[in-house]
């Protein structure tokens, strides 16, 4: 059985319920950070899914110079910290640069490592010295069992509070494909594993001079994810996802959210 990793009142792992990762993929404004966390907790809390709000401040790994990315640190920090506070969530964003992390560890309950930085052992570490949970995205370019070493470079500084994303892996230019077999794997370092269904679907580049993405196919291999064990799904949602000024094309619209989470409970409740 994998470590039980707590997040407030949110337990991840062990014998837990399944938790949900949700958010617009960067946050646009206050206002639709602040609608779109309302909307998603009372969808979770309708269902009794324990919900983590997830948006980035700032995404500094866009395809193209001229990609939003972002409010930045300061302004972005701020907002995420008025969703925690006025929604009662945990939030979570990435931390691309060590020089981030001494203001990013005030306000999120979890630091997130992008798969493109899964490698970097200098943010990992200076990430894991901040006590906070880490949740690190398995690099498409890395094999599940490479994870062990990652693992280890954040339990070097006495940091368990671990969780770990199963996001795709390369497959040929501009294209990812799920392997299933890599959420089994990973449970066995025993720790958490979530399955990230958004950056999955994903077709990088795929649009030039931005990432394409094929949301149709979400809501099944979410469905299969579970089925594998995942201790969490990873989804970004928009209102309006051809209007999202980031990875629109790879969100689920937020209308749709509901009934992709009723059929993820049933199938959870056969698994268990």
């Amino acid at each position: 059985m994998t470590r039980q990793i707590d997040i407030g009142n949110i337990k991840i792992g062990g014998d837990n319920p399944l938790v949900l990762i949700a958010g617009p993929c960067v946050i646009e404004s206050e206002k639709s950070a602040l609608h779109h966390a309302e909307a998603l907790k009372n969808i979770t809390r309708r269902l009794s899914i324990p919900l983590i709000y997830k948006s980035s401040y700032d995404k500094s790994n866009r395809t193209s110079i001229d990609s939003y990315r972002g409010p930045g640190l300061k302004k972005g920090l701020a907002i995420l910290k008025k969703v925690k506070e006025e929604f009662k969530l945990p939030v979570l964003s990435d931390v691309h640069c060590k020089q981030d992390l001494k203001e990013a560890a005030k306000v999120l309950d979890i630091i997130q490592i992008p798969a493109f930085l899964s490698r970097q052992t200098d943010l990992i570490i200076a990430s894991a010295k901040t006590k906070k949970v880490i949740n690190i995205k398995k690099g498409q370019f890395l094999a599940p069992w490479d994870m062990r070493h990652v693992i280890k470079k954040i339990e070097s500084v006495g940091n368990k509070n671990i969780i770990l994303t199963e996001r795709g892996v390369s497959f040929g230019y501009n294209n990812l494909v799920s392997d299933f077999r890599s959420i089994l794997i990973m449970k066995e370092f025993g720790y958490p594993v979530i399955y990230d269904a958004t950056h999955s679907v994903q077709t990088p580049a795929g649009l030039g001079k931005s990432s394409g993405g094929e949301r149709r196919f979400i809501p099944n291999l979410s469905m299969a994810a579970v089925t594998c064990g995942a201790d969490g799904i990873f989804v970004e949602v928009h209102e309006n996802p051809a209007k999202a000024l980031s990875d629109g094309p790879n969100m689920i619209k937020l209308s749709e959210l509901e009934d992709m989470l009723l059929k993820l409970k049933k199938i959870e409740r056969a698994v268990k």
